[in-house]
């Protein structure tokens, strides 16, 4: 039986704040409501646009009514976390301090920190979270002992229209002319203006650019004119909620230093950053370094006629540009949600999707010895036939197939879910390394969660040879019921013990 857990979230947004520290809170959000979780979020300010995608994502959004960050915002925050009875409290805003994550575990509730920088003078959460490239253990010198540190971009919390693009590659033209222009939720300096004018100078035949403007910019009208008066062919985009897509499309990107940054990464999309904020300097600084993308520098130093040169080079550059793409997928592997979901679940495995460089690893898996002597066919399996049958798989859109990571991202298992007329069939397979530890159960009871969660499936069956005693207890433990012994004639007319799972045993 799963039973809703509430996730409270604490965080701001407004044009000097920006956008960003609610939305990657958002990311945060939707794995949560994935899996079944409910999830209310916390504002102090009001932002109209903002909360509506908030709503429409099925988040319950919520005020406080007091200076910011004070203690009295702390006390209205565990008023509402006791309340909904809230596993867990999240807070992210730089006006967040020491005294703020005292009084919210002084109240008993388990709280995440995310942060930037280190601005606290002392760390009081059981977690704390530091998304960056460049975070490290030395920026939090002062924390209690129970405090664990979630580090480096391994953790990027990237938004669900961001989950379908993972292993996407990016074909690389030899003349890029495609352009992205994103430069945050806010820009209060309107920094975009002078990225469009920039983009006019631009002498790359066929340029086309793409401006998005977030919902809290307070420079659309006169962004609107800039685009209607000039001669380049620049479209302006308001608010929008398909960046992935925009990513996809675009050869390079000038953007703002901040959570932007890793999606971009992600996507493999070659980037100008310009930093608009103090807080962005790090991010702009370590992307360049690790030639991931290229620091423009401090806005106002940001001038149109070298910007055009910055982004002419870069579009007629295009080994350059398969480098910065390299480097940047190598930071962001799309797993950060995951990764942080083990942690605020106390979990010991996390799934995710099979995918082709999979193919080996399976291959061998399946080939152990006791792995062949539990099946019902027994037979080694040819490196060409499981080759065939594993891209069959893979394409299936009735093939729900999953690794499963332990907390140090070891792949401990697989598990397959063959699915008919709602109706699916599980097969499991645990790394010889790690059978004995209790990891099938929890691997059975965590995959079947998420197919009852996002699919239509009614019942899992499962099939067991009668003497694989350990398998029947595993999937027992993870609330099956074992109904009777059965014939498979699929299988050569062998018997098998038959367990199932229903949905109705099911409460997400």
């Amino acid at each position: 039986m799963e039973i809703k857990q509430n996730l409270l979230i604490r965080a701001d947004a407004s044009p000097k704040i920006g956008t960003g520290h609610v939305m990657r809170c958002l990311a945060l959000a939707q794995a949560w409501l994935q899996e079944g979780g409910q999830v209310t979020l916390l504002m102090g300010t009001a932002a109209p646009t903002l909360e509506a995608r908030l709503q429409a994502e099925g988040i319950q959004v919520g005020h406080v009514s007091v200076l910011l960050g004070s203690g009295e915002d702390a006390e209205q925050t565990i008023t509402q976390a006791k309340a909904l009875g809230a596993t867990w409290v999240v807070v992210d805003g730089y006006h967040f301090g020491a005294d703020y994550q005292r009084v919210i575990k002084e109240a008993g509730l388990r709280l995440l920190f995310i942060d930037d920088y280190g601005h606290a003078a002392h760390y009081w959460a059981d977690l704390v979270l530091n998304q960056n490239v460049y975070a490290h253990q030395g920026l939090y010198p002062k924390r209690e002992s129970y405090t664990q540190l979630l580090l480096g971009t391994q953790y990027t919390l990237l938004r669900k229209e961001f989950w379908p693009w993972q292993g996407w590659q990016r074909q690389i033209p030899t003349v890029a002319r495609k352009v992205l222009v994103t430069l945050g939720g806010a820009d209060p300096d309107n920094v975009t203006l002078k990225v469009i004018q920039a983009l006019e100078q631009v002498k790359v035949e066929g340029l086309e650019a793409v401006v998005v403007v977030g919902g809290s910019n307070p420079h659309y009208q006169q962004l609107q004119a800039a685009v209607h008066d000039s001669e380049a062919a620049i479209t302006l985009k308001y608010n929008v909620t398909n960046m992935p897509d925009l990513m996809a499309w675009a050869d390079i990107a000038i953007a703002a230093g901040g959570s932007t940054c890793w999606e971009l990464a992600f996507m493999g999309l070659p980037s100008l950053v310009v930093i608009l904020a103090e807080n962005q300097r790090a991010v702009a600084d370590k992307l360049d370094a690790f030639g991931a993308a290229i620091n423009l520098g401090w806005h106002t130093e940001v001038l149109c006629e070298p910007l055009a040169a910055q982004i002419n080079r870069l579009l007629n550059a295009s080994e350059f540009r398969k480098e910065m793409i390299e480097h940047g997928q190598r930071l962001v592997d799309g797993e950060g949600s995951a990764r942080v979901l083990m942690h605020l679940q106390d979990r010991k495995l996390r799934l995710r999707a099979v995918g082709e460089d999979d193919c080996e690893l399976l291959w061998q898996w399946a080939n152990d010895p006791e792995v062949r002597l539990r099946s019902f066919s027994s037979k080694p399996i040819p490196w060409d036939e499981h080759v065939q049958w594993f891209n069959l798989k893979l394409k299936s859109p009735d093939c729900q197939f999953y690794m499963a990571l332990n907390t140090q991202d070891v792949p401990i298992g697989s598990i397959r879910f063959d699915i008919e007329h709602n109706e699916a069939t599980v097969s499991i397979c645990i790394n010889s390394e790690h059978r004995g530890q209790g990891y099938g159960s929890t691997l059975i009871n965590l995959a079947s969660t998420a197919i009852f969660i996002n699919s239509n499936t009614t019942k899992i069956n499962a099939y067991i040879k009668p003497d694989n005693l350990a398998s029947i207890r595993a999937f027992l433990k993870a609330g099956f019921k074992e109904l009777e012994t059965v014939t498979l004639k699929d299988k050569n007319g062998v018997n098998a013990t038959y367990l199932v799972k229903q949905r109705q045993n099911f409460i997400h």
